[in-house]
Formats: structure tokens, sequence, C-alpha cells
């Protein structure tokens, strides 16, 4: 079984569609879509969710009023401020340290989990996908990925399955860092913008620590073709390999309007450029 992630430096690059087009073009896969902060795979995947669970990933303090002798150390000693002078606990400013359970006199403070989202098993018209999403303001989006990306290969070896791709959390955090953790194969899409070049950089030197096969996708190459060579030339010196240009196209847009991805509609160049690219990969990830 192996594990292909495709990430990004930045948001916007184009990761979940291209994420999409290789779930069309693979036979057998599972899809983990792990960028649960703000998941949009299911848009063109068009999942029915088959096993809900609720997932649980931190604690909040809460204070017993009745226990409670109003002393005010638990606020004195928060560095968060989540503590208010009625002595009320602000759970979304509460980090879940402990302190203020630890200094409590009167044992008056409880430390207790709390839902921070849900994650699911669906069936897709790409085949299964094990996919999350946060409750709004909740954290431990790491810890959930990691969740993610486990189920999906009990998924895989239940169901005999060669593949899973994931679709990685952008930028360079946690989710991040949970996304690829283990993986065999990195893939960075990129964009033509000096942003875009800067942030892939950031991502190679990230996915370098891991000791992970990396590759490289220039999406919209054409928009600014200088950048695009600066792109290829420090892939180069990274030994990554850049598997494929991808031209701007409209008819992403038109597809995606319609939820669906491009490879399915027509033969435009990003068809084409996107067929290329899995061409090349497609045998590393079966051998």
């Amino acid at each position: 079984m192996k594990e292909l992630v495709i990430i990004s430096g930045k948001g916007g690059t184009g990761k979940t569609s291209l994420t999409a087009c290789f779930a069309f073009l693979a036979k057998d896969k599972v899809l983990a879509d792990c960028d649960v902060d703000a998941a949009d795979l299911h848009i063109l995947v068009h999942p029915r969710t088959i096993h809900e669970e609720d997932f649980r990933g931190g604690v909040k303090a809460r204070i017993d009023a009745e226990k409670c002798s109003q002393c005010g150390t638990c606020r004195e000693s928060c560095r968060f401020g989540a503590i208010s002078e009625e002595l009320v606990v602000n759970p979304l400013s509460c980090e879940g340290c402990g302190v203020c359970f630890h200094v409590c006199p009167e044992q008056a403070i409880s430390l207790e989990e709390g839902l921070n989202g849900h994650w699911f098993i669906s069936e897709t018209r790409f085949g299964p996908m094990v996919h999350a999403a946060l409750l709004p303001g909740q954290e431990n989006s790491g810890k959930l990925v990691a969740l993610v990306r486990n189920q999906a290969k009990v998924l895989a070896r239940k169901q005999d399955i060669p593949l899973i791709l994931v679709d990685g959390a952008p930028g360079l955090g946690c989710p991040v860092i949970s996304s690829i953790t283990g993986a065999d194969r990195v893939l960075i899409v990129t964009e033509p913008s000096l942003s875009g070049l800067h942030d892939m950089e950031r991502a190679m030197q990230l996915v370098g620590g891991f000791r992970i096969p990396v590759s490289v996708v220039i999406n919209k190459y054409d928009v600014n073709p200088e950048v695009a060579e600066q792109i290829e030339q420090v892939s180069a010196r990274a030994h990554a390999t850049v598997l494929g240009r991808i031209p701007y196209d409209p008819q992403v847009i038109r597809s995606m309007v319609h939820r669906h991805c491009v490879v399915e509609d027509g033969d435009s160049p990003a068809n084409q450029a996107i067929r290329v690219i899995w061409e090349r990969l497609e045998p590393d990830l079966l051998s």
C-alpha cells in the first residue's frame, strides 16, 4: 500500500482540484481529506456518509460554582485570560493547560473533554473516502488529521486497496506535518508567483526533514513564465522532480461550477496536462 500526499505551501494553488482529478484517474484508491480546517474535497466527489463519529481532541476547564470560594486564584493564574471576573471559563479562550485545576484550593475546577468536530467514512463517485470537519473555533486539527489518515489506512487494508490519496492541509503548520509524517511520497502544488515560490521552498524544506521523496506541479504556469522557470530551477537544486506544468484554462472553472473535475469534461489544455502528470506519477505509486 502506498500513500501519496498532495500539499501546497499556501492556499489557493489548486491542490484540492488536482487531488480530485487524480481520484478520477486512479483505479483503486482510498481518498483522505486532511484539510480539516477547511475541508472542500467533498464538493467535487459527492460523498454519501456511511459512518460518522465525534472527535474529541482536547479538554476545557469548568468551574463548579457550588464548590468555588470566589478566591480568584484561578483567574490570576490563567495566562490566557480565559476566566472572567465572575469566575466563569470562556471555552474559546481556554487552552486546557490545567493550571487553574492545579492551583484551585477548593478543588472546584475540572478538566472536561469537549466536542471538537466529527469524522466520516463515505462512499463517493470515485471510491471510499475518510474526511472530517472541525467545529468553528476548535483546534487540535493535527490530531484530527492523524485520525483521518489512520482510518484511511485501516479502510485500505480491509478492502485490499493499494493506494491512498491524501488531500493535505495548506501551509506549514501542525496539520501539514501530521499530513505528511510517514507518507511514501509528497507532491507540492505551486503557482508562478513570488509568494508561491517562497512557500514552495519552505514546504520542500519541511518535507526534506522527513526524507520523503517530493515532486512538484506548477499550476497556471503561463500566467508568469519567468517565475515558473525559477520554480523549475529551485526544484532542480532541491532534487525535486517537476512532473508537469498545468496551463491556465477557463474550462477548470466551468467544470468546478458543475462540481466536476476538469479531466471529466472535454479535451482541454489542463485536462491533457493533468493526464500526463498522472501517467508520470502512477508507476511509482504502483511499484
